[in-house]
């Protein structure tokens, strides 16, 4: 656990944060000065550099290594691709649908992951939503759906409509005892704990490092287990997924035999140079002091919650990182927010909370005296 006085030091280097109660995490992680120093430090490798795309690409491979290393991959396993939709639609666009062909899915997911297999009905896909239950999906729901028919699972970590987190390992279990694969979106939960793709025994995972690894849109990845790369040859491809991409080939179809097959094309190379810093502040933060105040602060603002009798879209018992509340108007009660410079989000009926490592208990305190001042914007329950 750390200290008040190493959460206020790691707070110097967000500068928003001597200004604003940024809550808005789960949409976009603050900017710090280490992340801005990755783009000077891009700046100045183009401004210096006599071969600077041989610089770029030791930056790319180094960083691709440095995710593996934190979900517990190999770097073969990973693909860097631009956006979860990006690491989605290769996996989605080289499946077969024959004898299995069932797409098994919440209604929780996030909007693009439910969209990419829903485009997939032209090729035979079958695509079934399983219905929530005061906003849980029980993992009941998933054993009775999963059959031999079921080719694929994609399931959400973290829900980013009210912060439902799945038990990933049960329904993993479902799905490998019957054939399916399971496509894990961490997008809500990647950078918020410690992650380890081999004890969950996913068969793919998708994150981006815009939210909670807290650096820029435009870089994301894609983990693919080994023994599935080569099995997989999607039709959406790329210079860069080939296995020599600076062979310029241009008769020859070559895909890589390490999951770089599914990468599109040329990276932007600002984006990686400020994803690295800000996986290494996470890494240097240690990713369980990092869980340990987000659990605290959750738990604290929920329990100001059931105080002041909001209805929370998020189980009581979450550890988080992110929760949100019914509300009346939550247009209005977002503007509110914004007048006491609570930065946060909404989605639907719900205002959405999103803490980090660098947000602190008087972070909490301020949100809750704004919801407290506004009870007739928000549902009671």
């Amino acid at each position: 656990m750390l200290t008040d006085q190493q959460i206020s030091e790691l707070r110097s280097h967000f500068p928003i944060l001597q200004s604003k109660t940024y809550l808005y995490n789960c949409s976009q992680g603050a900017l710090s000065d280490a992340v801005e120093g990755g783009l000077e430090e891009y700046a100045a490798s183009w401004r210096t550099s006599r071969a600077p795309w041989d610089d770029w690409m030791q930056t790319y491979e180094a960083l691709r290594t440095q995710f593996a290393r934190f979900i517990n991959a190999e770097r073969e396993e990973v693909a860097i691709v631009a956006s979860a939709s990006a690491g989605i639609n290769p996996i989605a666009n080289a499946m077969q649908f024959d004898h299995r062909n069932k797409v098994v899915m919440s209604e929780y997911e996030f909007p693009t992951m439910g969209q990419i297999w829903l485009a997939q009905r032209p090729r035979g896909a079958e695509i079934q939503f399983l219905d929530g239950v005061n906003n849980v999906v029980p993992t009941e729901c998933y054993a009775a759906a999963i059959d031999e028919r079921t080719l694929i699972v994609p399931l959400t970590h973290v829900s980013f409509v009210n912060g439902f987190r799945s038990d990933v390992a049960a329904i993993t279990r479902i799905a490998h005892a019957r054939g399916a694969l399971l496509f894990l979106d961490g997008f809500q939960d990647c950078g918020t704990r410690p992650i380890d793709v081999k004890a969950l025994d996913v068969d793919f995972y998708v994150t981006g490092v815009l939210k909670y690894l807290l650096g820029p849109p435009g870089v994301a990845f894609l983990y693919v287990r080994r023994e599935l790369i080569e099995s997989l040859t999607p039709t959406i491809t790329s210079w860069f997924a080939q296995r020599d991409a600076f062979a310029f080939d241009t008769k020859r179809l070559d895909p890589a035999t390490d999951a770089r097959r599914y990468e599109g094309g040329s990276p932007p190379m600002p984006n990686i140079y400020m994803a690295r810093p800000a996986l290494d502040l996470l890494t240097q933060i240690g990713m369980e002091n990092v869980a340990a105040q987000i659990e605290r602060l959750t738990r604290a603002f929920l329990e100001g919650v059931r105080d002041l009798k909001i209805e929370s879209k998020t189980p009581a018992s979450s550890v988080g990182p992110l929760v949100v509340l019914r509300a009346n108007d939550p247009k209005a009660m977002l503007a509110q927010l914004a007048a006491r410079g609570v930065v946060c989000s909404i989605r639907r009926d719900g205002v959405r909370i999103a803490f980090h490592v660098y947000n602190t208990l008087e972070d909490v305190h301020t949100a809750l005296r704004a919801f407290e001042d506004n009870l007739d914007l928000m549902v009671r329950s």
